[in-house]
């Protein structure tokens, strides 16, 4: 018979990773369930991977509290884990005069937030800071805090972590019902069910149809595609920090941005769907990044576009996170998190585990934790295996390169395979290794690729 678990978390994005790891440290037992076939598959995979301050989020509501802790809290987890982060800053270009007039506001905003190192520059600091910028801007605000950092790593260190402190990692689990008795809920899953004491909803997109299963119907989630094009790493010098658009009623609007890899990207849209599975970029999107990126940087869109993709956020009716507890179920719902929760997540777990303290889990810290996983750097800013002589002459698989657009070793294929968490397609064993992600995506190493994954499964 299979165990009854404390904790079944569902959903091992970040968020549901962030909150597995922080209860698995305590003495109770942890499942984490997830429907793909690997964590971090879903909206936690494609975003445009900042490290926020909080600078502009809606002062006094949660998620201004949440992301604001969670920058904190990453950002010293990043330092233990090996976790890539580069902090570049960022400055919001105003380009209108409403644009300029409204940066003293924001830079209020920042401070209601906590944050007091916004200033602003007129638009001379603004050419000498990025010279690239197309003409026109007349003003900046500069937030010296905000950074670069590898989402990928980031949900593979949490739920390693998760794993390592003993929680018990299901994938492929789709949940396909509830079953709530008196003192256990019992978790109908495509792998088998799974009884528990407590429910925690991570489920992101399906975080409102989960909800309904305990009984619920306060919120919809409506997926929210952002498309984002990426350009060669030759482009990189033309952007030495995120260049941010001032906000408007019709969102945050387009960011030209660094990526820890060593690339540049634009975007993202954002477009409201029915489709829940529609990750698929559009004519449509293509040409409005396009066309709004070479506003912004006409020098950029001389280089080569070497990919694109979209990303789903988890979009709710509300202009806050939902995160609440059902003590007669046993259940908690964390929905509504949106593209924040990469810098909030483990400040939602914190949260999480004070709502079940409040309601009489014994969420006491073990004093046997495990130490945080170290994690294979893939960040551009830090040395990376083939550039470490000392590591190749040990071992001369990290000198063998498989993918030469990203400079990706064997060795690192074969101890992606030989981690805790083992990749179980080409997706995963790219966020673990960044092969394939370079400007032939694929072409020259893919076949080679594919089979190095078959031997590698096969074990």
């Amino acid at each position: 018979m299979s165990p009854t678990y404390d904790i079944a978390v569902i959903g091992a994005g970040i968020v549901g990773s962030a909150i597995a790891r922080e209860l698995a440290g305590t003495h109770l037992s942890v499942a984490l369930l997830e429907a793909r076939d690997d964590v971090g598959d879903g909206t936690s995979k494609a975003n445009t991977a900042l490290l926020h301050t909080g600078f502009d989020a809606s002062p006094g509501t949660l998620e201004s509290r949440l992301v604001a802790r969670g920058y904190e809290l990453l950002g010293r987890y990043a330092e233990q884990t090996g976790i890539p982060v580069e902090r570049t800053g960022a400055l919001l270009v105003a380009w209108t005069d409403e644009e300029r007039d409204a940066l003293p506001g924001l830079k209020a905003k920042a401070e209601r937030n906590g944050y007091h190192a916004c200033e602003i520059v007129d638009a001379d600091e603004v050419y000498r800071r990025v010279p690239a910028l197309g003409p026109g801007a007349l003003a900046g605000l500069t937030v010296p805090g905000e950074s670069l950092i590898c989402t990928w790593t980031t949900n593979l260190a949490l739920a390693t972590d998760a794993v390592r402190r003993g929680a018990q990692l299901r994938r492929r689990a789709r949940v396909t019902g509830v079953s709530v008795g008196e003192d256990t809920t019992t978790v109908h899953t495509t792998d088998g069910d799974v009884t528990a004491r407590w429910v925690i909803n991570a489920a992101g997109l399906g975080a409102d149809h989960l909800d309904a299963e305990f009984g619920y119907h306060r919120f919809t989630v409506t997926p929210r595609r952002g498309e984002l094009l990426v350009f060669d790493k030759l482009t990189r010098p033309l952007v030495p920090l995120i260049v941010l658009a001032v906000p408007s009623s019709r969102g945050k609007g387009v960011l030209v941005s660094p990526t820890i890899y060593g690339n540049v990207m634009v975007g993202p849209t954002s477009e409201n769907l029915e489709d829940r599975t529609a990750t698929c970029t559009s004519e449509d999107g293509f040409e409005f990044l396009v066309r709004k990126g070479r506003a912004l940087m006409p020098q950029l869109f001389e280089d080569e576009i070497t990919a694109t993709y979209a990303g789903l956020r988890a979009a709710i009716d509300s202009d806050d996170y939902l995160i609440d507890l059902d003590a007669q179920q046993r259940y908690v719902l964390v929905g509504g998190i949106r593209s924040t929760g990469l810098t909030s997540g483990m400040a939602v777990a914190e949260y999480v585990a004070g709502l079940l303290a409040d309601a009489g889990v014994d969420v006491t810290e073990r004093a046997d934790l495990p130490a945080p996983p170290r994690m294979p750097n893939i960040g551009e800013n830090a040395v990376r295996p083939y550039q470490d002589a000392e590591r190749v002459a040990a071992d001369p698989e990290y000198g063998r390169i498989v993918c030469f657009c990203e400079r990706v070793s064997a060795g690192e294929i074969r101890d992606a395979f030989a981690s805790d968490i083992p990749p179980a397609d080409l997706d995963g064993l790219r966020r673990r290794t960044r092969v394939m992600n370079g400007r032939c995506q694929g072409f020259y190493c893919g076949a080679n690729t594919r089979a190095l994954l078959e031997k590698g499964t096969a074990r």
